[in-house]
């Protein structure tokens, strides 16, 4: 697994051809689970987390942080993944905005690609 900021993983991020998308809006944040392609066409999985804030000066601008995760890493990302989930769930008390029932889901059409 490597992470790092948005800003400076373009060169590795133009590396990689698009193969598959998939946005998730999660209240003021989305997220992207992008599967990109090597040159000797093996897939790797970037995730994105994009968050809108407003500047002093009224401007939206966009917080984005970006994993890269190889496929070597994806067992032991997801075990640890879902470990931590399930720590939640079992110690903090769910409240009614907690629940995934409480989200509505938005049409992901919606997405502009541009302003990410």
């Amino acid at each position: 697994m490597y992470y790092e900021d948005y800003d400076n993983a373009g060169y590795q991020d133009k590396n990689g051809d698009d193969v598959y998308s998939k946005p998730v809006r999660a209240g003021k944040r989305t997220y992207f689970f992008d599967v990109k392609a090597t040159k000797g066409n093996d897939y790797y999985l970037t995730i994105t987390e994009s968050k809108r804030r407003v500047e002093r000066d009224g401007r939206y601008v966009y917080d984005k942080h970006k994993i890269f995760l190889y496929k070597e890493d994806f067992d032991k990302f997801a075990d640890g993944l879902q470990e931590v989930v399930n720590f939640i769930r079992e110690r903090c008390p769910a409240g009614p905005d907690t629940t995934p029932e409480s989200h509505s889901e938005t049409p992901f059409s919606n997405v502009n690609f541009e302003e990410l």
